[in-house]
Parts: C-alpha cells; sequence; structure tokens
C-alpha cells in the first residue's frame, strides 16, 4: 500500500496550472474528450474545423487508447497519435495527454487474467466494457507503469502537451475488489493504520458475535457473507477507506512514473464529485493532484441547477479555491440513466456559467463528437450525430466565444468569494451511514448537505459547501447537517469553533459515532451534546412502509419531519427552544422540543432536532439565524435567483453570476456592466432573466 488516509489535513502537492501554448494568452480552458482513433483520419480534418470555428483551446486525448497506443505486448503504435497532436497543435488547440491506462487491452487480461477484479461472491469481472482491472494486482502494475513511462519518454518535449490526465474516473467500476490481491493489500493497510491485531479488534468491535482475530493473517475482505446478513460496520467502513487508498496507491503510482519523466507538466485526474457520488474519499485525493479536476452530469428536475452548484462548490472547496477543471459534462442527455432526459433550452450555456462561477477556469465535456458505434452512443457531444447545424453546436460556439469574452475582461485573475455560511460534507459519514443495520435505510448523510445548501439558497444565501477536513473555522456559521461520524478531534475542533464567537447549526444523525464508528455513550448527539445543549434520548424514524406507522411529524411553526426525528428528552437551562412539534399525543412527540438554541463559550449551536425538506428547512432558518444572533440578510424574494461571486486577490476585479433558479421569469435591481448573458437582459439598472437565464456582470 502506497499511502494511507489518516482523516486528518496532510500536505498538498503544490498548485500547478496547465499554461497556453507558445505565442498565446492565458484564457479559460474550453474543450472536451476527442477519441479521433474512433473515427477514419479524413474526419480529422473537420474535427479541426469545427474545434477552431468553436473556439476549443484544449481536448483529452487518449483516456481509452491503450490497445491502440500499445498493439501487442512491447509493440508500440504512436503514429496516429503524433498525427492528430501535430494537427491539434498547428490550430492552437492544446492537448491533455491521458496515461491511457484507463482500461487494459484484451491481449493483455488474456496473458493475465489475474489481473481482473472480483466480486464480493468471487466472480471475475471479464473484458466487455472498461475498468476491469484491480488496483492492487502487481502484474497490472507492471505494465500500465511500463505505459506510463512509454508515454512520458515518447512526448516529453512536444510542446502541445500541456497536462498529464492520469487514468480515468478512477473507482467508477472497479471501486471495490475482493480478490486475493485485494486481501493481502487490506491486511498489510491494516497493519499500517493499526500497528497490532488488537487495535483492529478494538476498531472492529470483534468482541460481537465471536468475530476476534489472533493474527492479521485472518483479516478478509467484506466478502459474501449471505443474503439479508450484516456485515461488521467498522470492517466495511475500513474497507471502504482502503478501498479509496489502493486506487490513490496506483494513481500516485503513475503519477509518480509521469512526472519523473516530464516534471514540468502539470498532472490531474478527473474526479466525480456530485451531491451522491461518494465513490472516493475526493477530499483526500485532493492533495495528490496538481490541480483537481472533475467530472459533473446533471441531475434532471428542480433541483438541476442547486445540485451542480452544490456540487461545484464542493469541488471550490476541495481545491482549497485555488482553480479548477471541469473536465466532462454533458451538452444534453447522458446515455446511462433508465430515462436520459435531454437539457433544457439555455440550460448548456447556463450550467457551464454556473461552473465558472463557482471556480472553475476550464470548462469541457464529454465528448467532442458524439460516437456512432458503441455504448455511449447516444450520450450527448459537442459536435451531435446532427453535426454542425445543430443548437447543441450553436450554444457550444456560443459558449466559447464567451467564455473567451470572460477571460479577456479578467475573470482568470479571480477567485469565489468565501460565503459567510459553510455547509459540510464528509465522506467517512456517508461511507458509514450505507450500513444497512441503521436506524432507517432512508437515512444517508449525503442527502442532508444538500438539503441545507438548497434551503439557504431559498433565503438568498449561498453558501460554500466544504469537506469536513477542510478550514471551515474561518466561517461565521457552520451547518452541520448528519454529519454522522464525528472523531474526538472533530468534535473538539467543533468546540473551539463555537467557543471562540462561531455560530453552529447541528443536525439529527449528527455526531453518533466516532471515526470508529463507535456510538459515543450518553446520549445523542454524544460528540457535542455539551455544545449544543440538548439531550436525545431515542431515535423516531419515520415512514410509510407499514400502515399506520408515523409518517411524519408536524412541527408548531408549520413544516413537518420526515425520515428521523429526535426524542429530546433533556435540555440545558440555558437552552432557548425555537420550535416544538405539534401533533397527535399518541405519537409521544407533541410538545417535544424541535429546533432548539444553545449558548457556549463566545458562541451560539442551534440543534434541528429532525429532517425537512429543503422547503421547510427554509421556513425555519430565519428563527434559527434570530437565534444565533446573526445578521444574515435572508430574502425568500431573493431566493429566485442564486448569486455567486468572484474577486481578484486585491479586489480590484469583482464578478457578480446570477442564476435563474425557478421555472418563471425573474427580474431584480442590479449593480455593474452585463459583460455576459444568456436568456437575459439588463436595462435600467434591472436584470430579467428568463427559464435558465444567466448573467455575468462587472464591477
Amino acid at each position: 500500500m502506497d499511502t494511507i488516509r489518516t482523516g486528518h489535513q496532510h500536505a498538498r502537492r503544490a498548485y500547478r496550472w496547465p499554461q497556453p501554448l507558445a505565442g498565446q494568452t492565458e484564457r479559460i480552458w474550453f474543450g472536451g474528450d476527442y477519441n479521433p482513433d474512433q473515427w477514419p483520419r479524413e474526419v480529422w480534418d473537420e474535427d479541426i474545423r469545427l474545434m477552431r470555428q468553436a473556439k476549443v483551446n484544449l481536448v483529452s486525448l487518449g483516456i481509452f487508447s491503450w490497445a491502440n497506443i500499445e498493439v501487442s505486448e512491447g509493440v508500440y503504435d504512436f503514429s496516429w497519435l503524433d498525427e492528430i497532436i501535430e494537427m491539434l497543435g498547428e490550430a492552437g488547440i492544446a492537448v491533455d495527454l491521458a496515461s491511457a491506462t484507463a482500461s487494459p487491452p484484451m491481449w493483455l487480461t488474456q496473458a493475465h487474467p489475474e489481473v481482473l477484479w472480483k466480486d464480493e461472491r468471487g466472480n471475475v469481472c471479464w473484458p466487455g466494457a472498461r475498468q476491469h482491472w484491480r488496483a492492487t494486482s502487481p502484474v497490472f502494475r507492471e505494465y500500465a507503469l511500463k505505459l506510463c513511462r512509454a508515454m512520458a519518454e515518447h512526448y516529453r518535449d512536444n510542446p502541445a502537451v500541456v497536462a498529464w490526465h492520469v487514468g480515468n474516473e478512477y473507482g467508477c467500476h472497479n471501486r471495490f475488489d475482493y480478490s486475493d490481491d485485494a486481501m493481502r493489500a487490506f491486511q498489510q493497510w491494516c497493519v499500517q493504520k493499526y500497528g497490532n491485531i488488537d487495535a483492529v479488534n478494538d476498531a472492529w468491535g470483534t468482541a460481537f458475535w465471536a468475530q476476534r482475530m489472533n493474527d492479521f493473517s485472518e483479516i478478509i475482505p467484506p466478502r459474501f457473507i449471505g443474503d439479508g446478513n450484516f456485515m461488521n460496520p467498522g470492517k466495511l467502513l475500513d474497507f471502504k477507506r482502503f478501498s479509496s487508498d489502493a486506487l490513490k496507491g496506483f494513481y500516485i503510482a503513475e503519477r509518480d512514473m509521469l512526472s519523473s519523466i516530464t516534471p514540468d507538466r502539470p498532472l490531474t485526474t478527473n474526479f466525480m464529485v456530485s451531491a451522491p457520488g461518494s465513490i472516493l474519499d475526493y477530499d483526500d485525493w485532493g492533495s495528490e493532484v496538481d490541480f483537481v479536476s472533475n467530472d459533473h452530469y446533471f441531475t434532471p428536475g428542480d433541483a438541476h441547477v442547486d445540485e451542480l452548484a452544490y456540487s461545484a462548490s464542493l469541488v471550490d472547496g476541495i481545491a482549497r479555491k485555488n482553480p479548477w477543471m471541469l473536465m466532462e459534462q454533458s451538452t444534453s442527455a447522458v446515455n446511462w440513466r433508465q430515462i436520459n432526459y435531454r437539457k433544457e433550452p439555455g440550460q448548456l450555456i447556463r450550467d457551464s456559467l454556473a461552473h465558472t462561477a463557482m471556480g472553475a477556469n476550464g470548462i469541457c465535456f464529454f465528448q467532442w463528437r458524439q460516437s456512432k458505434a458503441g455504448a455511449e452512443k447516444f450520450h450527448s457531444a459537442m459536435l451531435p450525430h446532427a453535426g454542425e447545424r445543430s443548437q447543441i453546436f450553436r450554444d457550444i460556439c456560443s459558449l466559447g466565444s464567451g467564455l473567451e469574452l470572460l477571460s479577456e475582461e479578467g475573470i482568470l485573475n479571480t477567485r469565489v468569494v468565501q460565503s459567510r455560511v459553510a455547509v459540510v460534507f464528509d465522506y467517512d459519514s456517508e461511507w458509514a451511514s450505507e450500513h444497512t443495520a441503521t436506524p432507517s435505510q432512508r437515512l444517508r448523510h449525503w442527502t442532508e448537505p444538500l438539503e441545507w445548501f438548497r434551503a439557504l439558497a431559498d433565503c438568498g444565501i449561498t453558501a460554500d459547501v466544504v469537506p469536513l477536513n477542510a478550514d471551515w473555522e474561518r466561517y461565521e456559521a457552520v451547518v452541520l447537517p448528519s454529519v454522522y461520524l464525528l472523531s474526538a478531534a472533530q468534535a473538539e475542533r467543533i468546540r473551539g469553533f463555537v467557543r471562540h464567537g462561531g455560530r453552529l447549526i447541528a443536525t439529527s444523525y449528527t455526531g453518533i459515532s466516532d471515526d470508529k464508528d463507535h456510538v459515543w455513550l450518553g446520549g445523542y448527539p454524544g460528540a457535542i451534546s455539551d455544545v449544543v445543549g440538548v439531550r436525545v434520548e431515542e431515535f423516531v424514524p419515520l415512514g410509510d412502509d407499514h400502515p399506520g406507522a408515523p409518517v411524519q411529524l408536524r412541527l408548531d411553526m408549520g413544516g413537518s419531519a420526515k425520515d428521523i426525528a429526535d426524542w429530546i428528552t433533556e435540555i440545558d437551562d440555558d437552552t432557548v427552544i425555537v420550535a416544538k412539534y405539534q401533533d397527535d399525543p399518541w405519537t409521544g412527540m407533541d410538545g417535544v422540543p424541535t429546533i432548539t438554541a444553545h449558548p457556549f463559550g463566545e458562541g451560539m449551536a442551534a440543534y434541528v432536532g429532525c429532517r425537512m425538506t429543503h422547503g421547510d428547512i427554509a421556513s425555519y432558518i430565519p428563527r434559527i439565524a434570530n437565534a444565533l444572533g446573526t445578521d444574515w440578510q435572508i430574502s425568500q424574494e431573493g431566493g429566485k435567483v442564486l448569486k455567486v461571486e468572484r474577486v481578484s486577490d486585491d479586489g480590484s476585479q469583482r464578478f457578480t453570476f446570477l442564476f435563474n433558479r425557478t421555472h418563471e421569469v425573474v427580474s431584480m435591481p442590479v449593480e455593474g456592466e452585463a459583460v455576459l448573458l444568456s436568456l437575459a437582459e439588463v436595462d435600467d439598472g434591472k436584470v430579467t432573466l428568463q427559464v435558465n437565464g444567466a448573467v455575468v456582470l462587472k464591477h
């Protein structure tokens, strides 16, 4: 095992951003994945012509091209790749060159089937799709690093290559492997993390169900244990941590091979950060890239722009507010949902500007030309099946011109302005909440940060989304939404934050267990009960799976609890009740406190003892803000527009981005000069945003 995540801050690689080609001025990177090896040679000239028309200046090349580069073991054919890179460079289009290791060729897996990953039942994942390799295979690593070396040595002096694209979406299909290679690596990971087997037994609580181990050799992956049975929670949580580390170790090996030969070239890999996207600990991985990149695909329906902004803000948090790259998004429909909805008119441009607002200095798509064969042939692209006479391509050209204009106006000199409010997300809490033996299978950590981000947006507040291990103490107020795991160290951070004047909002299912998933005793939320000033004796799950069971609980000031409520049986003498339940006496919850506020040191902590929809949360935010003693400018009318600002370090340049969150026309007064408009107009100090409208103002 190359590296092990510690759950604490550790040294980050120095930030490095891809530089423009010689003779070019720096501007927002714009382009997408390009797969010329899927097309006849005569198509390439048309691709270059249309890329230039769209103002494309960057393509990611060779991501799934291993079989076309190393055509048989040790036999390389770089001729086609050399030719297209030369064509792109001459056209002023830079290359983000892939290590090409994302999927092994058939000749490799046929000769070495031991590199294929196995599922929890021991079944082999055979070739036929992608990522059919195991991160812990020494054989696969040997072949992959040989390819990395060959790529780096061949292109070390190529001026068109401005960055390395290491691997691709690590863990998308091979997150978990239960092979013997994985077993041995998991054992070694446990040796590094715990030192002795007694510490493992303690962490996993193996006294329960006679699972005690005498030696590290007795550790096996969480393989199939029978339908309906329950895996040891501590073991499963650590296996998820290990799996993130195993893939990270493989990435680092590739990265270090490439950088040892081309030390002047920045390296990245594309994360998959979204509201539910918790395959890897991307905050931990963020320390290992020269610049952060992300793939994001829209959520259909009314959460579209909110989930996008939430996810982009989390990426900005992972990047620690350094510029980042949107490596993939879709121009319209994807191909992998049961129903693949298209984007509405205006959303292609609006979505791209929203990512830009949240700190992206690179806006790219999957992919340049829509495939005519293969599993992704119905995935939209910059150049669709309909060709250049299409609305999608016209929008791409408009976007390219708009991003070029923003670059000329100075957007690259700015970063996202820090919000007054941070909403915390935690990968460990999400992984622990996924266990199958919890108070309710409707409880997941990831849903709650999104609900609170949307609720704050409903009140006209655009929050920052930050990882638990980031520096959230810099914010005026912090929301801990169902952050299920809190270590003793994190709990002490929270105490210090509030004690020194911070404002905290903690919700139900926060601080329940420590970092080993051992429950904090004495009543919930045991990790920080002294901070919030309440004691919860029991969870009250809510649901509709059994007739007559409580589906929801009404609050006395309107709205209702969903999924779970807390039976708060004790509050401190100085705790103020903001809201109570007002429901049928038979529930046992009538009159029980729901929302409270408690002074702690120089600060204040609110506790929200249930889950609610974002609309219900928004209705209580003014009362919570008042109880916390804040002066937030709360506006339900302003909540129709998402507002994000980017400002230069010296404060001389400021850009305001406004996005319509509704399906109705919205108007509001604005200041500044309109730099970029999409389905919007500015007249006499007032902006009018159509549905999916966006505007960028410069001050």
